[in-house]
Formats: C-alpha cells, sequence, structure tokens
C-alpha cells in the first residue's frame, strides 16, 4: 500500500502525520536530532524513583503531557523492600515496549489491521559477576529472547516481516544488541 492510499489512523497510529514527520525529517535532518533525560533520586536502601519530564528534538525543547514517574527495587531475596521492578527487568519492559511501537507503526504504514499484539520477554543473568564473585561472569544478561504472538489480518508471514522491520528499527534493540558508550561523573551534592 502506497502511502497515497492511506487516508487516516489504523491500529491508533495517525498515518498521514507518521508519514508528514518521515518527510519532514528527509527533508531536513537536523531535525532527526533528540536528546531524552529523566533524573534519579534515591529513596532509600535500593529503591529509587526516576523522572521524565522534558526531552529535545526536532530543533526545540519539548515536555511530556505529564511528568512520568518509574519506580525501580530490588526483591528482597536481592536485599531490597520489592518496592517496584528490578532495574533490569525495566530493561526488559524498555525493550518489549519498543519493539511493539515499531510494530504499531510498522503494520499502520503497511496498511496491516492488527487485531492484538502480545509478546514475552525473558532474560538469563548470574548473579556472580554483580557480587563479585567472579570476574568472568559479566554484570548483565547473558541472552534475552522475546516471543512475539500476533494476529492481524495479514499472512504470518507478513506479520513476521512487520516485527523483523521492527527489530531493525528499534532504539533499544539497537541500544542493547551494540556497545554505546556511557559516561559517568560524580559532582558535589
Amino acid at each position: 500500500m502506497s502511502q497515497g492510499t492511506l487516508r487516516g489512523p489504523i491500529n491508533g497510529v495517525d498515518v498521514p502525520t507518521l508519514f508528514a514527520t518521515i518527510d519532514a525529517v528527509d527533508q531536513n535532518r537536523e531535525l532527526a536530532e533528540f536528546r531524552f533525560r529523566a533524573t534519579n533520586t534515591w529513596e532509600r536502601g535500593t529503591h529509587s524513583r526516576t523522572s521524565i519530564r522534558s526531552f529535545y528534538g526536532a530543533g526545540q525543547e519539548h515536555e511530556h503531557v505529564q511528568e512520568f514517574t518509574v519506580e525501580a527495587d530490588h526483591p528482597q531475596v536481592l536485599v531490597g523492600e520489592d518496592r517496584a521492578p528490578l532495574p533490569v527487568e525495566l530493561v526488559l519492559a524498555g525493550l518489549a515496549s519498543c519493539l511493539t511501537g515499531g510494530i504499531g507503526n510498522i503494520a499502520s504504514a503497511r496498511g496491516i489491521e492488527l487485531h492484538s499484539v502480545e509478546s514475552t520477554i525473558e532474560g538469563e543473568m548470574d548473579l556472580q559477576g554483580i557480587l563479585g564473585l567472579s570476574d568472568d561472569v559479566r554484570n548483565g544478561y547473558r541472552k534475552i529472547r522475546i516471543d512475539f504472538r500476533i494476529e492481524g489480518d495479514a499472512s504470518q508471514e507478513k506479520l513476521a516481516a512487520v516485527v523483523e522491520q521492527a527489530k531493525d528499527r528499534s532504539a533499544v534493540y539497537d541500544i542493547l544488541a551494540n556497545r554505546v558508550p556511557v559516561e559517568v561523573t560524580v559532582s558535589a551534592g
């Protein structure tokens, strides 16, 4: 289906605006530069709260409609109070959410009506690295698996192609699959 034949929203995605955004960035590549930010505050123990309010993109500062907060903690078995998900679980949620958002956009751009999209994601980790018991064991996930179950008005092959393109265009998948330089600094409080 061509861009011109898509007249309105599909799957809750405003397809004309999606293509207008792609065209605008294609005409002015500087609009593609974004900086996302968050502020994290320690609460107690292993519990912290992250606030997400603003970001820079498309040549200017933006504020979300509301401030979002995300909490993280460790379960009791890992010396926390289990007040919120583990940070590594939030990474899984970020990956699943990023891929699912991409699936929604890509299916809509292709004119595919989605009936349902659900995934189960799992990460395998050996805590010996984090606990300082082995320098040979990495601190993070050694493997992540995600299984999508999708129903829509297209063949399974076309739906699988949508998922593959979502993976190829996912920012979070890219962050996890490729090394990203991370700079950590300490300032006086």
